[in-house]
């Protein structure tokens, strides 16, 4: 497995990509909450709740969905 830290544009970490074995892929926040996953198998990327939110690997745009959520909401 390997880990691959996703920085906003000041050089912060805001998130990580988490890439199995097998070619999957589990997006985390700065917390290590999970927030999607990416299934190779399938070539699609779900969200938190199983939602499907893209075709292909949109695996880092959850992270940065996230980062902005919560900036806006400061």
């Amino acid at each position: 497995m390997t880990r691959t830290k996703i920085k906003d544009e000041y050089g912060r970490i805001i998130g990580y990509i988490e890439e199995l074995d097998n070619g999957d892929k589990i997006a985390k926040d700065f917390y290590g909450r999970i927030l999607g996953k990416y299934h190779k198998d399938q070539n699609k990327t779900m969200d938190f709740y199983g939602r499907i939110v893209g075709k292909g690997d949109v695996s880092s745009g959850l992270i940065w969905e996230n980062h902005y959520k919560k900036q806006n909401e400061k």
